[in-house]
């Protein structure tokens, strides 16, 4: 009778543990959905982010050594921000339920998202580490006007392949594919409204990524920048809806329980 008792105890446990969890992992998503955007926003007030990328070099390597500290410390938050998609992927990805029903789609989703938080981190993590240093060359009073020529194409070549290589293409592509993948389980589960604008999100950022090769074949990459603008609002609409469908089922897990 007692042993009964005690399965019978372990049993529900093991609903209301699931829940717990979907709601935390439905919450977290939510979250970083939103605090992606505040440094995001903050650079674009106190930098000009993006479109002081698109001005000369010089005047870039000025306004970000005129920043400061602050300017150093919103691009580490935004670094660290885009890292935590690693570990949202994996926990959005992997679970017992989407293991069992589509496991090729979640190992996927899980990897190439996981990927894509690292890459898009990397590449921001050169505003931190390596632009500081040329910034403040670029600004030396003393600097010749070989010296500070030399800084300008620093920066250039330091944005073209940390920024633009890594972070931008290498980075969205992959994000794409963790979009595509997880919209398409999604979709298997019935979440039509979420999975169409996973795959809406998908198809913006991978248009987006356009823009470094239209740059360096020689062409105007500004209509490929609107894209990518419209990807990762798409990419925070998206966020914000898997993490509501995560809590829905956690409390309808509660509620069956």
């Amino acid at each position: 009778m007692s042993r009964s008792i005690s399965i019978d105890t372990s049993s529900q446990h093991i609903p209301s543990n699931r829940s717990r969890g979907a709601m935390i992992t439905g919450g977290a998503a939510i979250a970083l959905a939103i605090l992606f955007n505040v440094p995001f926003s903050t650079l674009a007030s106190i930098y000009q982010y993006p479109d002081i990328l698109r001005r000369p070099a010089g005047e870039a390597l000025d306004l970000f050594a005129s920043g400061g500290p602050v300017l150093i410390l919103t691009w580490y938050a935004f670094a660290i921000a885009a890292l935590a998609l690693a570990p949202m992927a994996l926990a959005l990805s992997i679970t017992p339920e989407r293991l069992k029903s589509a496991p090729a789609l979640s190992i996927g989703a899980a990897l190439f998202g996981a990927l894509a938080g690292v890459m898009q981190a990397i590449g921001l993590l050169r505003w931190v580490f390596a632009i500081p240093a040329v910034a403040a060359a670029h600004a030396d009073p003393m600097a010749s006007d070989a010296a500070r020529y030399q800084a300008e194409r620093t920066f250039d070549l330091l944005n073209a392949w940390g920024g633009v290589a890594i972070g931008e293409h290498l980075g969205q592509l992959l994000t794409v594919v963790f979009v595509l993948l997880l919209s398409l389980v999604q979709w298997r589960e019935s979440s039509k409204v979420t999975a169409m604008a996973g795959f809406a999100t998908a198809a913006a950022v991978a248009i987006g990524t356009g823009e470094g090769l239209a740059i360096a074949l020689g062409g105007n990459g500004e209509m490929f920048s609107l894209a990518t603008i419209a990807g990762f609002m798409g990419l925070t609409l998206w966020l914000i809806l898997t993490g509501v469908n995560l809590i829905r089922s956690g409390k309808a897990m509660v509620g069956a329980a």
